[in-house]
């Protein structure tokens, strides 16, 4: 069966790219020409679609999205917590899901997350590779056991670490925080240990393979991002980088959908430079983006570190954002956290949507701001991003200035009356509006 890329190559629609042309109000047409040229993926393995999968679009033209990683680990493996954290995900707005579990039963945990998950759906194979054996005990036969697997569950997008290589090693020395990513730091383990190749890049084609027959999206992995400031854009990073470059024509010349995985801890002034030669080395494949977080002094507040960098990266060239959680750098989110980390990353999105002029991305801003001139206080909390937390801390103030209700405060509350700059506003409309009807006549 083809693949959403080799369907739009022949010049066909699927039914996928209908769906995300009315979701996105674009052109099928359009969708389908930036898909056949690896410009837009549709993560949409054919086993989710066929139980409750409604697809998403990852690309330039289309909205930034964003995921949430969730997952147990040795430490806490409740399958019910997984879920529970799933649902506050995807009611906050969350456009995928990867599940990063390590701990506890995977199998059990990755099909009754499936079974509720109706967005795209990833994982990163590796970790459940090292279950039960030593990083040095994985061969050929348990890769394509694992990724097989995987795939005929329905995961949609996989981690895959195969630009990581033997060679680029040696520039790891040199780095302050060495191999942050699991999968990076595991391979390289594997690779000294043999002292041979990464084997995912030398199955590379074999993998190709089972993510055509089941159309699995690769999320190729940056197994050398940045973990601090003083590692950003070196030299470790754009080796793997232009390797990555190397494996998206070679997955798409497959008929394989790519996009790519991206730093890490990056300062703002490189966040242009690390988008735009991720977009020229790897073919306008979408860049997929782990914050960046902009500075290493914020633990417990890293979700804010990360939405100034994914607002910029957004703006400069990604596609994907992956939410970085108030926990980052210091343990496992809890629902709390998750339900942050998601808000903090769809403002990120949303920001940078806004700044590089996306078609209607500035809508319900617009209807908030009008909204919020005519003191229409339902309607601005309808239109708020998170309108939970907004009507909360409205509610609390109405409480305070003895009002009760949206309704009831025909001034904000934060001033008072006799001090609020809106209600002032409106009583000057009225008097100018007052003034051109006398002299109309």
């Amino acid at each position: 069966m083809a693949t959403q890329l080799g369907i739009s190559r022949a010049g066909g629609i699927s039914d996928e790219m209908k769906y995300v042309a009315e979701s996105e109000n674009l052109s099928v047409d359009v969708v389908r020409a930036e898909v056949a040229a690896g410009r837009v993926v549709i993560p949409a393995n054919r086993v989710h679609l066929g139980r409750n999968l409604k697809p998403r679009g990852i690309g330039r033209i289309l909205a930034t999205k964003v995921n949430a990683n969730i997952g147990t680990s040795s430490v806490r493996s409740s399958v019910e917590a997984e879920i529970e954290k799933m649902k506050v995900a995807l009611a906050a707005g969350a456009d995928a899901i990867m599940d990063l579990s390590t701990g506890g039963d995977l199998d059990e945990t990755r099909e009754r997350l499936l079974a509720e998950c109706p967005v795209p759906f990833g994982t990163v194979p590796i970790y459940q590779m090292i279950v039960g054996r030593d990083v040095e005990g994985i061969d050929r036969q348990v890769i394509l056991e694992t990724i097989e697997k995987q795939a005929k569950q329905g995961v949609d997008f996989f981690t895959i670490h195969a630009g990581v290589l033997r060679g680029h090693l040696e520039f790891v020395e040199k780095r302050v925080t060495g191999i942050v990513s699991r999968g990076g730091a595991l391979l390289a383990k594997w690779m000294l240990y043999h002292d041979r190749e990464n084997p995912l890049y030398e199955m590379f084609d074999e993998l190709c393979g089972i993510m055509r027959e089941y159309d699995v999206c690769f999320s190729l992995g940056d197994g050398l991002r940045p973990g601090c400031l003083a590692d950003a854009t070196d030299e470790a990073q754009l080796a793997e980088l232009r390797t990555l470059g190397e494996l998206t024509e070679r997955a798409q010349a497959a008929g394989c959908q790519v996009m790519v995985e991206g730093p890490g801890h990056v300062p703002f002034d490189q966040i242009q430079y690390n988008m735009e030669i991720q977009q020229q080395i790897c073919h306008g494949a979408p860049f997929y983006v782990l914050g960046p977080v902009v500075t290493d002094i914020a633990p417990g507040y890293d979700h804010i570190t990360s939405a100034i960098g994914g607002t910029a990266a957004a703006y400069y060239g990604a596609s994907f954002l992956c939410y970085v959680t108030p926990r980052e750098h210091l343990g496992l989110p809890d629902v709390e956290d998750v339900r942050t980390g998601v808000i903090t990353a769809k403002i990120a999105a949303h920001a940078g949507d806004v700044a590089r002029g996306l078609k209607g991305a500035s809508e319900r801003d617009s209807r908030l701001s009008i909204a919020r001139a005519n003191l229409d206080w339902k309607s601005h909390i309808a239109e708020s991003l998170d309108p939970e937390t907004a009507g909360r801390m409205h509610e609390e103030a109405c409480k305070e200035m003895g009002a009760e209700g949206f309704s009831s405060a025909d001034y904000c509350t934060m001033c008072g009356r006799a001090w609020c700059s809106v209600r002032i506003n409106k009583e000057l409309r009225g008097r100018l509006a007052r003034t051109e009807d006398k002299g109309a006549g």
